[in-house]
């Protein structure tokens, strides 16, 4: 059936419509609609798409579109506000899995190179899935949650080195492989040094003028990201690059937040195109020979990459909980993989066989791994008995001599904890506090408040807090099963103090009274009398002067 183009875009755009709406019922992300669509309207399905200049433009510019806000969002602070566990955990997580990836590829008969683009793309994670799965589920703020992206950042980070050293591996400059990276080197060193000057000179200047239209920033925002990229072309780099490097020299602008809520809806529409162009090439005439190792590559991602990062963070004496809530979000392949896929397609490295190959293992694993993100906290409950060998032996003592000491052991330092912590430390209380984030164990030490690191489910821990000398044991940490834990650990322990444990939900409040806790904080709905008696003040005196002012017999003067 022959169709006129707008017609066919029409109609594709449509069926992608249809498709989002069954996977969002489905509970998946739209990447897997996108993908769907481009291979159902490709040549293996009704053949209304087809390779062709205006498809293949929209989809270099979504592309350059998605880099350039990666690049916004590259907040190097997270990575040293998480510690060194972000960077450790991202790149070790890296190379294990692409040397296992390699691996499996060798031995399912692929020649080097071709098994190397196949390790890289099962390597990474998605950014975009990740990132809005968290924010659904309100954990980006959690200790996991800046883990999982300080490892998507570096990441990022690693897929920008590969594709610069993929392009210079791909150029032909006719002086030999050491030229070529030589050149592209030197390029490169050029290119980062004007992206400097802009960023430390002409951007911090510019972009207030800019920025009082909003229209304008966003229009400024796309044509600095293609051009960036159109001059990284030009210069022999993918235009991947200079998007990302846009992206970058913009980071650290107030400005960042705007263009990036203004362009992500763009960025989704466009890369509907990328997967369109992806399905017009795709073949899957191998595709009977290609289910077996899809299936293990699936494995991989599924099952190696959480635990390599469990693994990892465990050697970090972080706990098993922490550990499995950041390993699980990464078990899926990213968009970037395809964009690696198309590189190596590109440059004659691999076949679309490979990336048919990668396409399948993307399909299965964004599939499953969306479920495993969404549900996470039932998986671990399920999976923690045989994950016990990961957990980290042994208590870490506290070190210092304010902790033989105290009046109040306080679990959980982070917004409502680090306020009670403050609070009770100013008011001559001596304030022993425990959590499991390294970060808020630097940032809330002090001569009044002895923080050690810890969890709350960690009851060898127990054993080396003064229980005996604590008067209160209290808990700002609103997670019901965690609290019950630690109830069950200091009854098992003989505490004889007041034991204080927070809930979010009235719910769970009762099931804490049910259990025989004394006290039970509630910070919300304390906080909404609390709000809601201060108004009532307010609204009274308000009705207050209006009845005054209407008094014939009172005074005009106020005096």
């Amino acid at each position: 059936m022959d169709l006129h183009p707008f017609a066919t875009l029409a109609a594709v755009l449509a069926i992608a419509t249809v498709a989002g709406l069954i996977v969002a019922r489905l509970r998946q992300p739209l990447i897997v609609a996108f993908l769907v669509v481009g291979i159902a309207v490709g040549p293996v399905g009704t053949g209304w798409v087809s390779a062709d200049s205006t498809i293949e433009l929209l989809a270099e510019f979504g592309i350059a579109l998605l880099l350039f806000l990666v690049g916004l969002r590259l907040d190097l602070q997270m990575i040293r506000g998480t510690g060194p566990v972000a960077l450790v955990t991202g790149l070790g997580q890296v190379l294990a899995t692409a040397t296992i990836g390699y691996l499996v590829a060798i031995a399912f008969g692929m020649d080097g190179l071709t098994a190397l683009y196949v390790a890289m793309a099962v390597t990474f994670s998605s950014t975009i899935i990740i990132v809005k799965l968290l924010s659904d589920k309100r954990e980006l703020d959690q200790l996991h949650g800046r883990i999982a992206v300080g490892v998507l950042i570096v990441q990022d980070l690693v897929v920008v080195v590969v594709m610069i050293a993929l392009t210079a591996v791909g150029q032909d400059t006719g002086g030999g492989l050491g030229n070529g990276v030589a050149a592209v080197l030197l390029k490169g060193v050029g290119f980062l040094g004007g992206a400097w000057v802009l960023m430390r000179y002409v951007l911090p200047w510019l972009l207030p003028h800019i920025a009082q239209s909003q229209d304008l920033l966003v229009l400024f925002g796309v044509s600095y990201a293609a051009s960036m990229a159109a001059t990284s072309e030009w210069l022999g780099f993918s235009s991947e690059v200079g998007a990302f490097l846009a992206g970058v020299s913009l980071a650290s602008t107030p400005f960042r937040d705007a263009l990036g809520a203004r362009l992500a809806s763009l960025r989704d529409f466009l890369l509907l195109f990328f997967f369109l162009d992806l399905g017009s090439r795709l073949e899957f005439t191998d595709a009977g020979n290609q289910i077996v190792p899809a299936v293990v590559l699936a494995v991989l991602v599924l099952v190696g990459k959480p635990l390599i990062v469990i693994v990892i963070m465990s050697a970090m004496r972080y706990p098993l909980r922490v550990s499995v809530h950041s390993g699980l979000p990464l078990g899926q392949i990213s968009e970037f993989s395809w964009i690696l896929a198309a590189l190596g397609l590109s440059l004659g490295h691999i076949t679309n066989a490979t990336v048919g190959l990668i396409t399948l293992v993307g399909l299965i694993t964004i599939a499953i791994s969306t479920y495993l993100i969404t549900y996470s906290e039932s998986i671990y409950e399920r999976v923690k008995g045989w994950l016990v060998i990961f957990e980290r032996r042994g208590p870490r003592e506290p070190k210092t001599d304010e902790a033989d000491d105290c009046d109040v052991i306080l679990y959980g330092l982070g917004r409502f904890g680090g306020h009670l912590a403050d609070r009770l430390s100013r008011a001559g209380h001596r304030v022993l506090a425990v959590d499991f984030d390294p970060h808020q164990v630097k940032t809330h030490s002090s001569d009044s408040i002895t923080v050690v690191f810890g969890s709350a489910e960690d009851l060898h821990l127990l054993e080396a807090l003064p229980l005996s000398r604590a008067r209160y044991v209290i808990s700002a940490i609103p997670i019901l099963h965690t609290n019950l834990a630690l109830l069950h650990g200091l009854r098992h322990h003989g505490f004889n103090g007041t034991i204080a444990l927070t809930a979010h939900t009235h719910r769970d409040a009762e099931s804490l009274r049910a259990a025989g806790v004394q006290t039970v904080l509630e910070p919300f709905s304390t906080a909404a009398r609390a709000t809601s008696e201060a108004l009532h003040e307010l609204l009274a005196e308000d009705d207050g002067s209006a009845g005054r002012d209407n008094d014939p017999d009172r005074p005009l003067s106020r005096g």
